[in-house]
């Protein structure tokens, strides 16, 4: 069975969600061209944002756990704050089930 990682990355305060959602998209289609092996150990995002604290968004993703170290430090290149991997906290995709979350097709 396939375990995951959860990365939580966080909007800037009192960023608006068109503007953060545009910037996840920036990032990961980035992460695509650039990187398309690494892009498919993506597997699940959460559909909508979540409120994690007083003006701070938050959207989740499920990865594989190779790709933790990698994606901490493009998002930190990249200006994105997120909470810091747990990396012994593992899930299996299915925890990843509509309608919270969608499956990333690559």
């Amino acid at each position: 069975m396939d375990a995951y990682l959860c990365l939580t990355v966080l909007s800037q305060p009192g960023e608006a969600a068109a503007a953060f959602s545009a910037r996840l998209s920036a990032f990961w289609t980035g992460m695509l061209r650039a990187r398309p092996d690494d892009f498919e150990k993506v597997y699940a995002e959460t559909t909508a944002f979540e409120e994690h604290g007083p003006g701070v968004l938050a959207r989740q993703y499920l990865v594989e756990a190779v790709l933790a170290d990698l994606l901490e430090s493009e998002l930190a290149r990249e200006g994105f704050a997120f909470e810091p991997i747990d990396r012994d906290e593992a899930y299996s995709r299915y925890e990843a089930t509509s309608p919270e979350w969608m499956q990333i097709e690559h």
